[in-house]
């Protein structure tokens, strides 16, 4: 059996999140090709995929096209989301269609190609998605869901998706979207952490008609074993170049509001999520140098000293920290340039930019996201294929 990547397993836990650990082994969709063979025996198949989406035994890891390929079904496409179908291109980068094992086309579904082209599909019977998502609504990966179905939908074809566990399953956080900033870094009415594997998740587009003119997918969720949303899961690669680590995988709901300003994150180091910074913060001991790297080729304060907090040893509980957003906004000189245009499709609506302009405690901007996660919680509760004793 060929593997298209060798793998080491990259994670350490750096949490003291209240997870439930359990005794039996979680075992992710793409895992169970038995449970699911039937339905693709005798089609041509098309697989929505990156790196992380494969196959772990003892160790050695394969990826799903070269598992579904060996065992005789017949791959015609592969699309690949955001970062490529190796997972290595730079943020923002384009990405090229190409080829596989010399024979596969691979298409594209980002950039201008983002939403899947019906063309595309016309020769295919099916689609397989399968995609480690991190339970974040401006985590692309859901956008690009969502035009998969809505593609389908409109072609009569079928979807199975192979379900993963979301490392952020564990507690629902955040302004709910506002639509008048739906965009590509966030499509749906719901909070910015949403507690929700990506299997439930295309159920609730599905059942919620968030597809053009309400159409529905055909659609096959194989779900996870041994899994729920307490489960502590740690993804066994990296998820994205950006996201190297579980502790970046946990901080980024947290500290991607800073990416809609002129603050670092990181990109341009090789702890990417884990720490933050500007030239003006002069009060502070901590201090990095963004440079071109993989990941990021052309980094926010590029070679420029940038003053800030190394988050590497943080205690993350279970909510989006606003701290660190208002922070650098006090710290940062030239305020009236601090938030970019794009901040408010990050944040999902005009509200939280004013507030933080205003002052306001952080527990009272808090309290204005609760009515809206409320109401997403009600929505979520007919979706959701994992139940906790735990509620969230």
């Amino acid at each position: 059996m060929k593997n298209i990547f060798k793998i080491t397993l990259l994670f350490s836990l750096i949490t003291n999140v209240n997870f439930n650990i359990s005794a039996q082994e979680i075992i992710p969709g793409a895992y169970r090709i038995n449970s699911f063979k039937k339905e693709i025996e005798g089609k041509k198949i098309g697989v929505v995929a990156n790196h992380s989406s494969i196959i772990i035994n003892k160790g050695e890891s394969v990826h799903l096209v070269d598992s579904l390929i060996d065992l005789g079904f017949d791959i015609r496409k592969i699309f690949s989301p955001e970062h490529g179908f190796k997972g290595d291109i730079a943020d923002g980068e384009l990405i090229k269609d190409g080829k596989y094992r010399n024979t596969i086309d691979i298409i594209s579904l980002y950039g201008s190609n983002k939403e899947m082209k019906v063309e595309d599909i016309k020769d295919l019977d099916l689609i397989i998605f399968d995609i480690q998502d991190v339970g974040v609504r401006y985590y692309t990966y859901l956008s690009t869901l969502h035009y998969v179905m809505e593609a389908l939908a409109k072609s009569d074809k079928g979807l199975i998706v192979l379900d993963r566990p979301n490392p952020n399953s564990h507690y629902i956080d955040g302004p709910v979207l506002d639509l008048k900033y739906s965009s590509f870094i966030g499509l749906h009415p719901v909070p910015i952490v949403y507690g929700m594997t990506i299997g439930e998740y295309a159920l609730m587009i599905n059942g919620e008609n968030w597809l053009e003119n309400g159409i529905k997918t055909k659609l096959d969720i194989i779900k996870i074993k041994n899994y729920n949303h307490k489960s502590r899961y740690l993804p066994p690669i990296p998820p994205s170049p950006n996201l190297p680590n579980i502790q970046s995988i946990l901080l980024y709901p947290s500290l991607a509001f800073l990416e809609k300003t002129p603050v670092s994150i990181g990109r341009g180091t090789n702890i990417q999520f884990q720490i933050f910074g500007h030239p003006d913060f002069k009060s502070k001991f901590f201090s990095f140098i963004p440079k071109p790297s993989y990941g990021s080729t052309n980094p926010k304060q590029q070679n420029q000293i940038c003053f800030g907090d190394d988050l590497r040893e943080y205690q993350i509980g279970s909510q989006i920290e606003l701290k660190w957003l208002i922070e650098s906004y006090k710290l940062i000189n030239n305020k009236k340039d601090f938030f970019y245009t794009d901040f408010k499709k990050l944040a999902g609506n005009e509200i939280l930019e004013q507030q933080i302009k205003s002052g306001i405690d952080i527990k009272d901007i808090r309290a204005s996201w609760q009515a809206g996660i409320d109401n997403f919680k009600k929505i979520r509760a007919k979706y959701l294929l994992y139940l906790s004793l735990i509620h969230i």
